[in-house]
């Protein structure tokens, strides 16, 4: 793997596990996530009408995806308010691929190699290590849900970029659930609640929840496409770390093995 693409795909994971630290550490998840949803798509479209190449063909798989998105926005809010972030974010992040893996194996008959197999128990196993073995399961279920979304757009997506160009392509699918997420949010909440989340970083949070998939564009152009995801599963473990130091959860021995058994699960998944 070329260092460049190392590079993009290991900024792109610092970045997504980086905005979601800044969700988490809101007093208001709910708002927070909506502005930085909001934002992102206002800062993107130029580039987006920069880089247009979209065919009617896509109207479907956006429709889709968007739909996947509402959920996956919803079900983020609502883990953040019950669990922490180094408990929802590996799940979240590592049942994913595992539900694309068995996706794929039951709708399109693929066959799944011996190490896909490990890969799937080794996330299956960090699962438990993060959850823990006492407390109730609130959190690690919407978390579990959260992957099914991300599953769902993931499938949807991969299709739906052989109708468009990347960038254009994440802007329509994100374009109407902002349109949806902010006046519903303002409407129920007022808008003083949104205003309050308005300040420089949450720009930079927009910019790095939108440009980490940049990001990850850039670094396929460079690299295969198993190379980039394996390395971009590391947010997962830096998810972890950031938790400890910025939001100050305790991450015991444990719940870190966990989330390292999560990650090289899903690099398995990724390479074969």
């Amino acid at each position: 793997m070329p260092p460049e693409a190392f590079a993009l795909a290991l900024a792109a994971a610092f970045l997504h596990a980086g905005w979601n630290v800044f969700l988490r550490g809101s007093e208001d998840v709910e708002a927070r996530t909506t502005v930085v949803l909001g934002l992102s798509v206002l800062l993107f479209a130029p580039v987006a009408a920069g880089t247009w190449s979209v065919s009617w063909a896509v109207a479907p798989y956006v429709a889709a995806s968007a739909a996947f998105e509402c959920l996956y926005f919803a079900l983020l809010v609502a883990a953040y308010r019950r669990r922490e972030l180094s408990v929802v974010y590996p799940v979240a992040r590592g049942s994913a691929p595992v539900l694309v893996l068995l996706g794929t194996a039951v709708v399109l008959g693929r066959h799944v190699s011996a190490a896909a197999a490990v890969g799937v128990c080794l996330v299956a196993v960090g699962v438990v290590l993060v959850r823990g073995f006492a407390g109730g399961a609130e959190g690690i279920l919407v978390a579990l849900a959260i992957g099914c979304a991300i599953a769902g757009y993931t499938l949807v997506d991969k299709e739906g970029l052989q109708h468009a160009a990347a960038i254009p392509y994440l802007e329509l699918v994100l374009a109407p659930v902002a349109l949806i997420a902010v006046p519903l949010v303002a409407t129920r909440r007022g808008a003083r609640a949104l205003g309050a989340q308005l300040t420089a970083a949450t720009v930079v949070a927009a910019v790095a929840s939108f440009g980490a998939y940049a990001l990850v564009l850039a670094a396929l152009r460079l690299a295969p496409a198993p190379d980039v995801a394996a390395v971009r599963e590391t947010s997962v473990v830096l998810a972890a770390a950031m938790a400890v130091i910025f939001l100050h959860e305790r991450v015991g021995a444990k719940r870190l093995a966990g989330t390292v058994v999560v990650a090289a699960g899903v690099a398995l998944l990724a390479l074969y």
